[in-house]
């Protein structure tokens, strides 16, 4: 079972912190409360199983149908609609709703159409009574889950019909499978979708042509391209968000009348890639003459030509609004960024690989804010071999900011007063944090889970002063809630290098390495990042 345990007040505190001061003072700071101020409907909601259940009934659809195709599409996440191509509407809430279907799913549960963008309980109903109106349609047999699986299909959206396939099985009947459980930041069951043994009846997906320019990729053709050009150097990569989900973004841009492609499309997990446009033609990904204002005052001698002329696009499963990226979609897309950097001789920095937002910010803010751009530029690097002082991955990294990491794997929850920094340089990520010394814990805690029990080593990162503590206490906790061990360090040297705690045995579940203030006083510990290999 897939394990979602978000500390969603926690996340939001980090992402607060993050807006701090660049100061690292040596006495203790001022404490400040880091709360979620957003609207409700713009959180990802606490307590849904019964929102699911209760519109199941009420509207004859299995709950657990509900569940996994909100999954699917936003990973249990109040989206909020934004447009990435012309003439595909923006989806809204937990359920992706778009345009007719929105309109038609509000009128269907008596709800506002203004409640269905907003209010997850409204948008859990407006898609139950549009699956419950496919069923009559259809004529489905509704006691049995398997048989939804072409309601499924026609509430996504979707046209063609390798990606209706794909959406359907490799998606919502996927997760029906192996199950997904996501909790509140007190730790309280928020949703629960438990394994079922739940078979789609519905036809499978056929051959696929394997892509020429990245051989892990899939090549899917598109007819919204033309040529480059002549003379033209490719000199940039532009990340974008489908503002939807993998299977539904390239069926779209393979689609004559979308008017919009681009090269390639990574999902969710980073397991495939698709690639829509040859990287020598010219897709159609940017709607803007490039502005070098707007970038750094790079490539000036490129001002008022089209960004597509020079430029590679890659989509991802997504919204520029979600809170964090799945690692793997990022590692993935980081392999894919170096390989055309590599080919195309493409400089990796960020002015070369550019948010689509930043090019076009009239009308577009993809990838959104909490695109890990420091990370993801790190990562290009380290397959590319440039010798950045952020090493690859040897196990699994947690990092100080949450949108850096698969949630569902690892995170941080920070209690107390503890501000981000870039300061001081060696720093994994795109920051870290620290706290003043007190007479106090109040942690840093980094969570990891195993899915079964394991000894693992634990490795600890942060940046070396003068006015970082000689003792900072780790305090290395299981899942069952034994301490085993607290390890001081020296942090005052060791700065941009992993740092060996030590070695222990865990079980599976949640565990735990807690960076303590607790420590001789007019010092700073910093929690940088953690690795669990």
């Amino acid at each position: 079972m897939k394990t979602l345990s978000k500390p969603l007040a926690s996340l939001a505190a980090a992402l607060a912190l993050a807006a701090c001061g660049p100061q690292e003072p040596t006495t203790p700071p001022t404490p400040a409360a880091h709360e979620d101020v957003r609207p409700e409907a713009e959180r990802t909601p606490y307590q849904l199983d019964a929102a699911f259940a209760k519109a199941g009934a009420d509207f004859g659809v299995p709950a657990d149908l509900l569940k996994a195709i909100s999954y699917t599409e936003t990973r249990w996440e109040m989206v909020e609609g934004s447009e990435e191509f012309p003439g595909m509407p923006a989806a809204y809430g937990l359920m992706a709703l778009r345009g007719e279907k929105l309109s038609e799913g509000a009128r269907l549960a008596g709800v506002s159409e203004e409640a269905v963008r907003t209010q997850p309980e409204a948008n859990i109903r407006a898609a139950a009574a549009l699956l419950s109106a496919y069923a009559d349609e259809l004529k489905l047999e509704r006691a049995d889950v398997g048989a939804w699986a072409p309601a499924a299909a026609k509430l996504s959206g979707i046209e063609n019909t390798e990606a209706q396939a794909q959406y359907v099985h490799q998606g919502v009947y996927d997760i029906l499978r192996k199950g997904a459980v996501a909790q509140t930041p007190a730790g309280e069951l928020a949703v629960s979708l438990m394994p079922s043994k739940a078979q789609a009846q519905f036809p499978s997906t056929g051959v696929q042509s394997q892509s020429a320019d990245y051989a892990a990729a899939i090549f899917r053709s598109s007819p919204n391209y033309n040529a480059r050009p002549s003379g033209t150097d490719i000199s940039m990569i532009v990340i974008h968000t489908c503002e939807g989900g993998y299977s539904g973004c390239w069926s779209w841009l393979t689609n004559s009348s979308a008017g919009a492609s681009a090269h390639y499309v990574v999902n969710e997990s980073g397991s495939e890639i698709t690639q829509l446009v040859a990287e020598t033609n010219r897709a159609w990904h940017v709607a803007a003459s490039y502005d070098c204002g707007l970038n750094g005052s790079v490539m000036c001698g490129l001002n008022g030509s089209s960004v597509n002329n020079f430029s590679v696009g890659i989509e991802h499963g997504g919204y520029a609004s979600q809170t964090s990226f799945p690692t793997g979609q990022i590692d993935a897309s980081a392999k894919l960024s170096c390989d055309i950097s590599r080919d195309r001789t493409v400089v990796r920095d960020s002015y070369h690989i550019v948010a689509h937002g930043r090019l076009q910010p009239y009308n577009r803010t993809d990838p959104g804010p909490n695109w890990p751009w420091s990370t993801y530029i790190s990562k290009i690097k380290s397959y590319c071999g440039d010798g950045t002082t952020t090493p690859p991955a040897t196990g699994l990294i947690i990092d100080n900011n949450n949108a850096a990491n698969d949630t569902s794997k690892g995170y941080i929850e920070l209690t107390g007063a503890w501000t981000a920094s870039s300061g001081t340089a060696g720093y994994y990520g795109s920051n870290y944090l620290y706290a003043a010394t007190a007479a106090v814990s109040e942690p840093a805690t980094f969570w990891f889970y195993l899915p079964s029990a394991a000894t693992k080593t634990i490795d600890a990162r942060w940046t070396s002063g003068t006015n970082r503590s000689a003792a900072a206490p780790y305090i290395i906790t299981n899942a069952s809630g034994t301490n085993l061990a607290t390890v001081y360090k020296n942090q005052q040297t060791g700065g941009g290098a992993w740092n060996t705690l030590g070695s222990w045995s865990f079980p599976a579940g949640w565990n735990k390495v807690q960076l303590s203030r607790w420590a001789a006083d007019g010092f700073v510990v910093v929690a940088d990042a953690i690795q669990v290999r």
